[in-house]
């Protein structure tokens, strides 16, 4: 089973820090990979890849020119995550039999392709919000809340758990 991410429409200049923080959400709550459209950013990769380098676990960044493609020939099942589609808690029965998983995020406007093309179009609120929001309680749902326990092999750094203050090891 993997779990992909695809972050639509990056944009270095304007979305650095959110697409970065989709990477960073996408990697600490269970997803495998992420594939991001738009403009190519190699600090942005770096950032990602660093991250799992110094903190464990195996975590893939690429870069894709044609995400149309990418959703066509998506080998298992997609889900944008949206405002306007199904609430999550009426799909996540079905989404979670899925054993290839593609998570569709938008950036700048997201096309109508996208609704059209996935297999699911699901809402976490019908309310405006943040993607980076957005995909850490849809990852949080699908995992029903395992992922917080999750273990990351060859963690060059890992928390102690403290009630006050801060421990790394």
């Amino acid at each position: 089973m993997a779990i992909t991410v695809l972050r639509l429409g990056h944009r270095p200049a304007r979305d650095k820090r959110i697409s970065t923080h989709v990477g960073l959400v996408a990697r600490a709550f269970g997803a495998d990979n992420l594939f991001y459209s738009g403009l190519k950013d190699s600090s942005l990769e770096d950032s990602i890849h660093g991250v799992a380098r110094q903190w464990g676990g195996s975590f893939g960044v690429a870069h894709v020119r044609d995400w149309r493609a990418l959703i066509r020939d998506w080998k298992g099942k997609s889900v944008h995550l949206t405002m306007y589609g199904m609430p999550l808690q009426k799909r996540m029965g079905q989404i979670r039999k899925v054993s290839d998983l593609l998570i569709v995020v938008g950036g700048e406007k997201v096309p109508p392709d996208v609704y059209r093309m996935a297999d699911w179009n699901v809402s976490i609120t019908s309310q405006p919000h943040s993607e980076v929001a957005g995909l850490a309680v849809f990852l949080h749902e699908y995992f029903q809340g395992r992922e917080l326990e999750k273990k990351y092999m060859g963690a060059r750094k890992r928390v102690i758990p403290q009630a006050r203050g801060k421990r790394l090891v």
